[in-house]
C-alpha cells in the first residue's frame, strides 16, 4: 500500500527562485538518488533541502513505517514567503528599495507501507534478543558466585 510523508521549512531566508532549481532537480527521483544529486550541487540552497529531505525520509520510516528502499521524492515545491522591504541610499538624496525574499519548501515523499509479516517478524527477532540477553546475564552472575565463593574457601584454608 502507498503511503506518503511530508516534511515542511517555513520561512527560510533564500530567494524561491533560486531553491525552486534544487527542488526541481529532486522531483520524482528516489532518496539516494536525490541525496546524491543535492550532496553533489554547487548551489547554496543545497543545505537546507538537504538536510528536509533527510528530515521527511526520517519521518516517513520513523512515523509512517514507510519502507526505506522504495522511497521516492513525490514532489517538491516551493511557494514564496514573505519579501522583507529594504532600501539603499543613492545619489542626490534618493532610495532604492532593496527585497528581501524567503520561501516556504514542502518536501513530499511516497513508498510503500512495510508488510505486517516483516514488521512481525522484527520484533520476534527483538525479543529472542532480548531472552539471550538476559540468560548471558545470569550466567554471568552464576559464574561471578562461583569465583567468589571459591576465592572464599581458599582463604578458609589459608587462615
Amino acid at each position: 500500500m502507498k503511503m506518503q510523508a511530508v516534511a515542511k521549512l517555513r520561512y527560510l531566508r533564500l530567494a524561491p527562485r533560486k531553491v525552486r532549481l534544487l527542488a526541481d532537480l529532486i522531483c520524482g527521483l528516489k532518496i539516494d538518488k536525490a541525496e546524491n544529486q543535492l550532496e553533489n550541487s554547487a548551489k547554496e540552497a543545497k543545505r537546507p533541502v538537504l538536510k528536509l529531505l533527510r528530515s521527511a525520509i526520517a519521518n516517513a520510516t520513523n512515523n509512517f513505517k514507510i519502507d526505506k528502499d522504495t522511497l521516492r521524492v513525490k514532489s517538491a515545491r516551493v511557494d514564496n514567503g514573505p519579501i522583507l522591504y529594504r532600501s539603499v541610499p543613492k545619489a542626490q538624496g534618493r532610495a532604492t528599495p532593496i527585497r528581501k525574499r524567503s520561501c516556504h519548501i514542502t518536501i513530499v515523499l511516497e513508498g510503500d507501507v512495510e508488510s505486517k509479516e516483516s514488521t512481525s517478524a522484527k520484533a520476534t527477532a527483538d525479543k529472542e534478543k532480548k531472552k539471550i540477553e538476559k540468560l548471558e546475564k545470569k550466567v554471568e552472575k552464576k559464574k561471578v558466585e562461583k569465583t567468589v565463593k571459591k576465592v572464599k574457601e581458599i582463604k578458609k584454608a589459608n587462615s
